[in-house]
């Protein structure tokens, strides 16, 4: 069961299980919490799993005006402050780690550690491995009939609002995000980039994310797309989990990229 959080200009439905320190878990694009299946409970055997779904998603109504990353970055935020009361881990997969990328760079104070899951920080035009199939978009065709179904019985706006909702979904893909290299050079929080082999993300951009942020750690699941955390739970449980409990660097025995610069100090 869940409840909505009066956020500011928002009502954001979320739901919460398990108990431990928390973690909030940030949907893709389109989807609701539904989509995060047996990954969720294996997490929240461990932790206090806080599930919001953003505006225009799920049970949460939409709101005048376009869809941003930045937007709903502010309202995550919000969501940290007013629910949690404090920092959290977060683990966003697609739009939701997009989301938490910004949360992270924006609010450092708020964020513990960050799984990105299937995530891009250039529009989808530049980072997608078939770009082609965002023109083939349309809110009433089969390629968004999966979403539609997630959507209709549940948003407060009802299900003739789904057109309206799923445009602003594919233009905010089209034109979104737009980050450069110096913005991820910002991010301090111990981050996890992670992807299928085959995801819809290009494994170039998603190298690119890895190297952009500083002390950042990668996983590249072998026999999985972006569609990794509902095709391997386990594994994907397991990568978070230990990426959480790490204490302090990383510690190989052969580093390069970690490597100590004998002059600095630093890395």
């Amino acid at each position: 069961m869940g409840e909505y959080a009066p956020l500011p200009g928002l009502r954001t439905w979320y739901e919460a299980e398990g108990s431990g320190d928390p973690l909030v878990l940030l949907h893709g694009g389109l989807c609701t919490n539904e989509t995060w299946g047996e990954l969720r409970a294996g997490l929240a055997a461990r932790h206090q799993v806080l599930l919001p779904e953003r505006r225009a998603h799920g049970h949460t109504p939409d709101v005048e005006g376009p869809l941003t990353y930045q937007d709903m970055a502010e309202d995550t935020a919000a969501f940290l402050e007013k629910v949690v009361a404090g920092p959290a881990h977060l683990v966003g997969w697609s739009d939701g780690g997009i989301v938490a990328l910004l949360v992270a760079a924006a609010r450092p104070d708020l964020v513990r550690r960050a799984v990105l899951i299937g995530t891009n920080f250039r529009p989808g035009p530049e980072c997608f491995a078939a770009p082609s199939m965002l023109d083939a978009m349309t809110p009433d065709g089969p390629d968004l009939a999966f979403f539609r179904e997630l959507y209709e019985p549940v948003s407060p706006d009802g299900a003739g609002h789904w057109p309206v909702a799923a445009a602003k979904v594919l233009t905010m893909w089209r034109t979104q995000p737009d980050l450069t290299a110096a913005d991820l050079a910002r991010v301090r929080t111990p981050t996890l980039v992670m992807a299928g082999d085959d995801d819809l993300i290009t494994l170039e951009h998603t190298c690119a994310l890895y190297r952009g942020i500083p002390d950042s750690r990668l996983a590249v699941v072998p026999g999985a797309s972006h569609l990794l955390p509902l095709e391997q739970p386990d594994h994907v449980r397991r990568l978070v989990l230990d990426h959480l409990a790490q204490e302090g660097p990383v510690e190989t025995m052969l580093p390069v990229r970690r490597a100590t610069h004998p002059d600095t100090g630093t890395s």
